[in-house]
């Protein structure tokens, strides 16, 4: 990295063996500092890495300066490089071989203690590192996730380019359609009582940029969602998003596995194999319990309802003649589990909501070890053998209920067996692409059906022409992209005839005056010669969490949010002077609880 700036010559993590005699002027922050009284070392570190500075009584004024440094004082160095002796390099060091002998130290900035070690493997609490954020960037895995964010980005606008897309920008400041998460609303002063929202995507405008001809669109979008968080969740975030016409699935696909294996390789160093293998939304839930299987470590589910069809085991039976389904999953040796961890995923089930979760352990005989097995007829024993494939010393775990509840109870069952039992391996990169998801969900708590995905998904070829028939059987030309079981792009066909979206809001419950309201640009858009067009938007923080092996978005953000929606570095959100609320013509009007709260 070429220096910028009048005040150093080269980055401190830069100089090696060939930088020898030659004269050097560093600027940084002082990471480390020995006092031996006679010398004096520091670790100075800038953006580009770590070097040891040796301050000798021979620098005179310089060391009386180094006597006075502490951590995180910002420093300028000058002085001269020279080879380590050989019994004192320092091989965890890229710059280990070498050293800066200082004739001049000038303190440029002072520093307080800082709240908390800036080293790696030093804990801290989140909330603190998250109060002092502009302290915490200096830790090297923090400052290295963002270099590595900077580099992902760098390589997508070439292969986006590369492509034949180009850049455009979509309005932040737009109208609120709510179609799921919740929408930030922003107060129009100009137009008292009207609001404009922030967007969750730019779905709407990328889609009326193919009717306006752009053909090829794509955006680091900054995005926003008012909706609860989770480690893989912010109000805030950005994604690659891009729309191109006169496409396919196919031509999608070949786009982003193209994208997927640059990045790795220009940034990891590692090769994909493409293409990615793909799975339907229906055999990923059968086989895995989840439409973002991580399939890195087996654990298939079984369907064993032909073996309990006429069990007296009074929770398998009564699933089965409710049209429900009685699943297991086979862990291969979890015989060696104890009673505690067998009843702990009991436990795990129950907190999910289900009413429990069966077990049973395979012993060297051939006898079934489980709370149930008294109840189990002989011939229903050997068939949960066959069934699951189980062996001597394998456990099985069984849930039962409608079809979908126990797949998602035992998809969430292998994914804890797996944390548990340490299957995973580091390193490893399963790609996947679910596909042909359904195009609607019933929803019991709304009484209407809802969109999977969203509402302007192109249904499947087959259900164009009579979607009202059965909508829950109506599949969408839909796709996600999912890694280690992680959703990193969901995309689909659009509608682009107004005549089949008007149908499509119909069905769900969006009448002709209120989609008019909310949707009336994008029909009268549609109906001006709109191409066939698709597209799919990436989640750039969710890809740099996985590339980095960070534990959460919060790590590889500059500056994230809490898992309350709060910045506690700048207190945000806060209350607002009454005289800017008086300007928007809005009052606040808070239940008594909250009226109670201080404010933050």
């Amino acid at each position: 990295m070429r220096p910028f700036g009048s005040l150093r010559s080269h980055g401190a993590g830069v100089l090696r063996p060939e930088h020898a005699d030659q004269t050097v002027s560093l600027a940084g922050w002082v990471a480390r500092r020995r006092d031996h009284g006679g010398v004096v070392f520091l670790d100075l570190r800038d953006r580009s890495g770590v070097v040891q500075v040796v301050i000798e009584p021979s620098a005179g004024p310089a060391l009386d300066v180094a006597h006075t440094l502490r951590s995180e004082f910002v420093v300028g160095v000058r002085g001269t490089v020279r080879l380590r002796p050989a019994d004192k390099v320092n091989a965890d060091l890229p710059t280990g071989e070498i050293e800066v002998t200082a004739q001049r130290v000038e303190v440029l900035s002072g520093s307080v203690t800082p709240p908390f070690p800036l080293d790696d493997d030093a804990e801290a609490d989140e909330v603190l590192r998250l109060t002092h954020r502009y302290v915490d960037l200096r830790r090297p895995r923090v400052a290295q996730a963002l270099k590595v964010r900077a580099q992902i980005v760098s390589v997508m606008r070439r292969v986006m380019e590369a492509n034949g897309f180009i850049d455009v920008e979509t309005p932040i400041l737009t109208k609120s359609t709510p179609e799921g998460a919740r929408d930030f609303l922003v107060p129009a002063r100009l137009q008292p009582g009207s609001f404009y929202a922030l967007p969750q995507s730019p779905q709407l405008f990328k889609q009326l940029l193919m009717v306006g001809g752009i053909e090829r669109y794509y955006q680091i979008a900054r995005c926003f969602r008012d909706e609860d968080l989770r480690a893989d969740r912010q109000p805030e975030f950005t994604q690659l998003d891009l729309e191109a016409s006169f496409v396919t699935e196919e031509d999608i696909y070949e786009l982003l596995e193209d994208l997927f294996a640059t990045l790795w390789e220009e940034v990891l160093g590692e090769r994909l194999p493409t293409p990615f293998p793909r799975l339907t939304f229906e055999e990923a839930m059968r086989r895995y319990g989840s439409d973002k299987p991580d399939r890195r470590f087996g654990l298939e589910l079984a369907d064993i309802g032909k073996v309990f069809a006429g069990s007296d085991v009074a929770i398998f039976r009564g699933a089965l003649d409710a049209g429900g389904a009685v699943l297991a999953v086979r862990l291969p040796r979890g015989g060696g589990l104890t009673r505690r961890e067998l009843d702990e995923m009991v436990e795990f089930a129950r907190r999910r909501g289900a009413r429990g979760l069966a077990w049973g352990v395979f012993e060297k005989g051939g006898e079934l070890r489980s709370p149930l097995a008294k109840r189990m007829a002989p011939e229903e024993i050997d068939g949960l053998r066959t069934e699951t494939g189980a062996e001597p010393g394998d456990a099985v775990f069984l849930a039962a209920g409608p079809l979908r509840q126990a797949q998602e109870l035992l998809g969430a069952v292998r994914l804890e067996l797996a944390r548990r039992c340490d299957l995973v391996s580091e390193g490893q990169w399963d790609f996947l692409w679910i596909v042909e998801p359904p195009m609607f969900e019933w929803s019991e708590e709304e009484g209407r059906w809802t969109a999977m995905h969203h509402p302007f998904t192109m249904p499947s070829e087959q259900f164009v022409d009579d979607l009202a028939a059965d909508p829950g059987r109506v599949t969408a030309r839909a796709f996600d992209i999912v890694l280690n079981g992680t959703e990193l792009a969901t995309g689909s066909i659009r509608i682009h005839d107004p005549a089949l979206q008007t149908q499509v809001f119909d069905l769900l419950g969006i009448r002709e005056q209120e989609a008019k309201e909310r949707f009336g640009f994008l029909l009268r858009g549609l109906s001006y010669g709109a191409p066939p067009h698709g597209g799919i938007a990436p989640g750039l923080d969710r890809i740099v969490m996985l590339m980095t092996g960070s534990r959460s978005l919060r790590d590889v953000i500059a500056f994230p949010k809490t898992q309350t929606g709060g910045d506690p570095m700048t207190a945000a959100p806060s209350q607002v002077e009454a005289g800017q609320l008086h300007e928007l013509g809005l009052t606040i009007n808070l239940p008594e609880r909250d009226n109670q709260r201080s404010p933050r």
